[in-house]
């Protein structure tokens, strides 16, 4: 770890943490910074993409100068808005930053503008290298599933990528866990690059991971990048019980893409804030903490449309829980098993168990 430059105005700094992603030899923060906030956005997405080419300028900067060096983006954010300001925002630092962007979503009419097609997603990595203003993305992931074409196809494009040198490490997205353990048995038969990164929803209310794709990546050497580590902003502590629609957040304004019962996130919220008053913490700041205790959790993306925000955010890095802070986070979001893994955690041989366990 490093102790960053004090930007935040503060007297204790920002101890950033770094680590590898995945299985490779790439040194990321452990806090990644994720600009779908920049640009203009309209209907639903309006009060989410509102930073302009200023603000994103002093947002970037205040994040490297903090040690941050990876950033997340994609083609589909605000129009493609999003990565020509991320880009714009790097210029001069282009080689202290690491890219991640993504591709799949529709960018246009035509019925190939979007997919995992060998065509679209050479057509877009293209498309994303100009907005970006670089010669080679760091990390290209595939945004969602196309079942309509061959995982054989699309793994096979992204190889050309790495091949080209336009693309250096691949991952994926939204993706269940047997269809990325079938894409990577694909590659590794055909010798093609393998997936290294996987952008995947997790939150102390979304814990669905656990299940199956967390233990899939630690086993692939795949570094995950948890995305809306704060449920859409639930986790922030804005939104209570008393004022439900908390200071116009995006779920003030209907916008609440994860599902959540709200009981249950009242009671977590109260957990997070009782835990923060012993660490002088915020609850989001806790709540990112205690994703980056979790296993192959690479890097947590946290995002933000003001400086205030972003400095929040920042000094989650700071935050180390204790042994009695993680029990009481688990007691309150521990997800329930699912089949088959709650029977095969009851069938194991004893004599075994006990004979390896002396």
């Amino acid at each position: 770890m490093i102790a960053a430059p004090n930007v935040l105005g503060r007297e204790k700094l920002v101890t950033m943490q770094y680590t590898r992603l995945g299985d490779t030899g790439l040194i990321v923060s452990r806090l990644a910074f994720g600009v779908m906030t920049f640009g203009k956005g309209e209907g639903i997405f309006a009060n989410i993409s509102k930073v302009d080419e200023a603000l994103s300028s002093r947002l970037v900067g205040k994040a490297m100068d903090a040690g941050v060096n990876y950033f997340n983006t994609a083609d589909v954010y605000t129009g493609g808005q999003s990565e020509v300001l991320l880009g714009k925002a790097i210029a001069s630092r282009r080689q202290d930053a690491i890219v991640a962007t993504k591709v799949a979503f529709r960018l246009g009419p035509g019925l190939t503008n979007q997919g995992l097609s060998r065509h679209h997603i050479l057509q877009a990595a293209e498309g994303s290298l100009k907005r970006l203003g670089t010669d080679y993305i760091d990390v290209y992931l595939v945004h969602r599933m196309d079942v309509h074409t061959p995982l054989e196809e699309t793994v096979s494009a992204l190889d050309t990528l790495v091949k080209q040198g336009k693309v250096r490490y691949i991952g994926f997205s939204n993706w269940p866990a047997w269809v990325a353990a079938k894409a990577v048995g694909i590659q590794k038969r055909h010798g093609l690059a393998t997936f290294r990164a996987a952008e995947l929803y997790y939150s102390l209310l979304g814990r669905d991971i656990e299940h199956e794709l967390q233990p899939f990546c630690q086993d692939a050497g795949i570094g995950i990048m948890p995305w809306s580590p704060l449920a859409g902003g639930l986790l922030s502590g804005k939104y209570t019980r008393e004022n439900p629609k908390g200071d116009g957040g995006r779920v003030s304004d209907g916008f609440s893409f994860v599902p959540h019962d709200p009981n249950r996130t009242y009671q977590v919220v109260d957990t997070l804030r009782s835990i923060g008053e012993a660490h002088s913490a915020t609850p989001a700041q806790v709540a990112l903490a205690w994703l980056l205790t979790r296993p192959a959790v690479a890097s947590v993306l946290i995002g933000a449309n003001k400086e205030a925000q972003l400095d929040d955010n920042l000094r989650a890095a700071d935050i180390r829980l204790t042994d009695e802070d993680l029990k009481r986070l688990e007691e309150v979001t521990t997800p329930s098993p699912i089949y088959p893994n709650w029977f095969n955690a009851r069938a194991f041989d004893m004599p075994v168990r006990e004979a390896l366990s002396k």
